[in-house]
This record gives C-alpha cells, structure tokens and sequence, in this order.
C-alpha cells in the first residue's frame, strides 16, 4: 500500500468507503467489548478466538482492500488475513472501511483489531504500531501522458523539469519528493489514484506519484495516460524499497508473533505469492525483508 515517511499526515492512496465503515465500525464495537469481557485484555489471540471474529481496518485501495464489483470486501490484505486468522482459530473476518489516515488512529482506539491495508513499514509508524514482517515489496512509479512527454522517470527528474507534481493524501511519495527538493506547497494532493490519472489525463497536473502496482493497474484501461517503469526513490542517497504489512496495537506483540508464524510459512511454501498473484502481485514484490528493518 505508499506511506507518508511524515508523521502520519493522512493516509495513502484510497478509495473512501465511509459509509460503509460507519456501520460496520459500529457493529465491530459491539463484538470488540463482547470479546474483552470474556477473556483477558492482554490475550489479544485470545480474544479474538472467544468472539470468533477479527475486524480488519482496511482504506478502499485497490488491489489491497476494496470493495469489488459485487459489493463484497476483497483484496490482497483481507483474503491474506482470512487464511491466516482461520489457521489461528479466528473463523470470521469483518473488513471495516475508513479512510488511510485514521487507520493507526482507529486501531488504538480499538474500534478494530488489525490494520489490514498494505500499509507501509516505516520508523514513524513503528513508534506507534507494531507490525508483520511485509508481506510484499514495492518501488515507485509515475503516471503521466501517454509517451511520457516530459521524460520523467525519476523524482530528480520532477524537479529538475519544474512539472506539476501530484501524489495522495499521506502518501510516503509526499516525502520522496521533498526529499528530491521538490518544495512541498507545490505538491498538489488528491484522493487516490483514480483522482490521480484523471487529474493527468485532463492535464490538470503532469505526473502523479504511487505505488508501481496501483500505478500499473489504474491506467490499464486510459487512452491518455500510462505507468513508467517502476523506480526506487532515493533518499539521503540511498534507494528506498518499501514493504507493507499488518498493523497491531504495541499491546499484541504475541498476537503480532502468532501472525508472524503463519505468514512466513507461506512465504516458504509459495501460498503467499498464489494469493496475492491474482491482485497482479509478481515474483518480484515478493520479499524476505523483515519489520525490524523497515523499522529503523
């Protein structure tokens, strides 16, 4: 999923799911404080295996958790947690839709249990979270016109070529670019990527920023606009290659490591790459990078 490397500004790319989170966050309350008076607050798996059900925060980001076509939560997040939470004894899984930038926030006030939305591993929310060692590995890409008219491939090449720069709300892109020396007042925010290839195609701005995944998927369908290969960016002269995971509250460390267990088993198997394959994950997003490094 891109995230801000600013303390958590906002969120990343996201299709907003309001109302709907609305109602399900309330009905996840309900279930959070049945489950809390059963067993003990600090036995996070225990919980959540007595009320039978885990409620994933998840930010409307294709292909990471959305609705689909038939109105059904899906994603590479919430089919990865389905597995994962059934092996762990916790038969039910109910997304609850909110914008990326209250994830963090919603997860310690509790109104659900794990953050499931590709999220960025990074020292910032390191300090307020704990998570999954990444599930996936990401570079960066660009959405621009079609031939890339301005030649931009690269953060340095925005600035040195003064173009209109856009990016998501708390997009980690947001910092890459600053960090190039692109000024931030510029920066031009929008919703999400869908935002972001309409407001290339109009010609409103000449390059949004995301992830190469949402990058590439977005403008398979434009006449107008196309993804430039995928690109580390580079900060403080070293290239940045991101990984997002789960999100846990500090308190659910054994929660967190119970998690972990099953993850790496699929990674070792290859189950992981299966499932987040039919997202338009490859062999390449695959990554052996661990939470405690993205962390430092």
């Amino acid at each position: 999923m891109a995230l801000t490397s600013t303390r958590e500004s906002g969120s990343i790319r996201r299709r907003s799911l309001l109302a709907g989170g609305a109602v399900l966050g309330a009905s996840g309350a309900l279930l959070g404080a049945v489950g809390c008076s059963r067993v003990p607050s600090g036995d996070a798996l225990a919980r959540l295996r007595a009320q039978g059900t885990v409620r994933l925060g998840i930010a409307g980001e294709v292909p990471y958790g959305y609705v689909d076509e038939e109105g059904a939560f899906t994603g590479e997040a919430p089919e990865l947690a389905k597995v994962i939470f059934k092996r762990l004894g916790v038969d039910r899984v109910q997304p609850v839709a909110t914008d990326f930038g209250s994830l963090i926030p919603g997860l310690n006030a509790q109104q659900f249990d794990v953050v499931s939305a590709g999220m960025y591993i990074n020292p910032d929310r390191c300090e307020q979270v704990l998570f999954s060692d990444p599930e996936y590995q990401m570079l960066d890409s660009f959405i621009v016109r079609k031939g890339n008219p301005m030649g931009l491939r690269s953060y340095e090449d925005v600035v040195s070529k003064k173009a209109r720069f856009a990016t998501g709300t708390g997009y980690a892109e947001i910092g890459y670019a600053v960090a190039a020396g692109y000024p931030e007042k510029d920066i031009v925010i929008l919703q999400d990527q869908v935002a972001g290839l309409n407001a290339v195609e109009s010609g409103r701005v000449d390059v949004f920023a995301g992830t190469a995944l949402t990058a590439r998927e977005v403008v398979k369908k434009s006449g107008k606009a196309e993804a430039t290969e995928a690109f580390a960016a580079v900060v403080d002269g070293k290239e940045r290659i991101d990984g997002g995971g789960f999100a846990f509250r500090l308190t659910d460390r054994s929660l967190r490591d119970a998690f972990n267990v099953e993850i790496h088993k699929m990674k070792k198997s290859g189950e992981l790459l299966r499932i987040l394959r039919r997202f338009g994950f490859s062999e390449a997003e695959m990554t052996t990078l661990t939470a405690e490094e993205l962390c430092r």
